[in-house]
């Protein structure tokens, strides 16, 4: 079964400092490495729309 994931979650997920511990974020990580996550567009938008730079648009994209 996929799972649709939230855009805080993604958000917490995302960001750099202090965030693998917190437990959506491993939740997340379990999901992705099961193949479980399925990402809808308008979370999508909403992720990409958080970026500022072409950098992170490049990190994320290698990540994804």
């Amino acid at each position: 079964m996929k799972v649709v994931v939230d855009t805080s979650v993604w958000s917490l997920a995302l960001r750099r400092v202090g965030q693998s511990s917190n437990f959506p974020v491993q939740e997340l990580r379990n999901l992705i490495r099961d193949h479980r996550v399925q990402m809808i567009g308008p979370i999508r938008q909403e992720i990409l729309s958080g970026i500022h730079n072409e950098s992170q648009f490049e990190t994320l994209k290698k990540t994804s």
